[in-house]
Parts: structure tokens; C-alpha cells; sequence
């Protein structure tokens, strides 16, 4: 069987949990090829690919990944921090750089201090930084501008839209509680 270009790279990134942005070259692999991947995740690892304008990424039931649940806790905590300062939080993750030294002060004065603390990858200034740049860094959801700056990609949306359907299921929740 012959395979796309770039194919197994595809594969490796994909399967390492690297969400594969549109701007990259692999992207374009994969939207020409879209319907043999689909098949082809589906077929030989039971993953769900999804693909928007923006990213292509793995979706899979099957995982007990510790990082996405650290990923969006930082989101929580960063969104919460930012519309504390009355920032609109989806403006400054879309369209703003962020700085080592903003997200630490945004973390060490948190009033959730007690989930911070209690996280390996947030806990401090020092594995806070190697979460970012190195974890959020590998899989495309920042991108790094120099050593104390970054922004985010649009990989960004797949936590806040998944703390968006966690709100909207505990109030859904909430509701049902209170009509009995």
C-alpha cells in the first residue's frame, strides 16, 4: 500500500497528542487525504479524527492523559485570573502575547492557590514554565516567542470550549436538581 507524503509523521505527532496546526505543511497532507485518515484512525487505533480550518487533532475515549486535565485547569485558572482584571479572557487568548512573569503573578495570587499547589505541573514559577514551553509547547498549543514570552494557538478553543460544555452540563445539572 502506498501512503501519503509525510505520512508517518503525520502519524507520530498526531498519535503523540500534537495538535497539527493549519499553517504547518502536514495540515495540508492531511485535508487533501481527509477521508483516508478519517478511515485510517478510525480503522487502526479506534481514534476519531477531528479536522477544522484551524487544526487537526486525535480524539480518543480510551486515554487517562494527565495533561489534558492540566491543560485546562491552567485555562480555568488563567481565564478566572483575567476576568478578575475585567479582561475579556477569549480576546487576550486569541489575540494577545503572554509573559512568564504575568502568568506567575496571575498564579502565585490566585485564589485557587489550593489546586495550584496541589498540581505537579502548575505548583511553581519553575514547572509552570516547563508545562508551558515544553508540554503546551510539543503539541502546538503555544507558540513561543522568545524565552519569557508566548501566545497561544487556536488549539486553545479545544479546552475552553470543553470547560464550556462542563459549565453548561453543571448547570443543566444544577437545574434538574432544584425542578425535583
Amino acid at each position: 500500500m502506498e501512503y501519503p507524503e509525510m505520512h508517518r509523521q503525520i502519524v507520530e505527532e498526531l498519535l503523540d497528542g500534537k495538535f497539527i496546526l493549519s499553517r504547518e505543511k502536514q495540515f495540508d497532507k492531511i485535508k487533501e487525504n481527509e477521508e483516508f485518515y478519517i478511515n485510517f484512525f478510525t480503522a487502526s487505533f479506534n481514534h476519531e479524527l477531528e479536522i477544522n480550518n484551524e487544526y487537526a487533532r486525535l480524539v480518543s475515549d480510551e486515554t487517562d492523559e494527565n495533561l489534558s486535565r492540566d491543560t485546562s485547569a491552567f485555562f480555568a485558572i488563567l481565564c478566572y485570573e483575567l476576568d478578575r482584571e475585567s479582561k475579556n479572557f477569549l480576546d487576550a487568548l486569541q489575540y494577545s502575547e503572554f509573559s512568564m512573569e504575568e502568568i506567575n503573578y496571575w498564579f502565585d495570587n490566585s485564589s485557587w492557590i489550593d489546586l495550584i499547589q496541589s498540581n505537579k505541573q502548575l505548583r511553581d514559577s519553575d514547572t509552570r514554565r516547563r508545562f508551558i514551553f515544553s508540554s503546551m509547547g510539543k503539541r502546538n498549543i503555544i507558540d513561543k516567542v522568545s524565552d519569557e514570552r508566548f501566545f497561544f494557538t487556536p488549539a486553545y478553543k479545544v479546552f475552553i470550549d470543553y470547560a464550556k460544555e462542563l459549565a453548561q452540563k453543571s448547570l443543566s445539572d444544577n437545574q434538574n436538581l432544584s425542578d425535583t
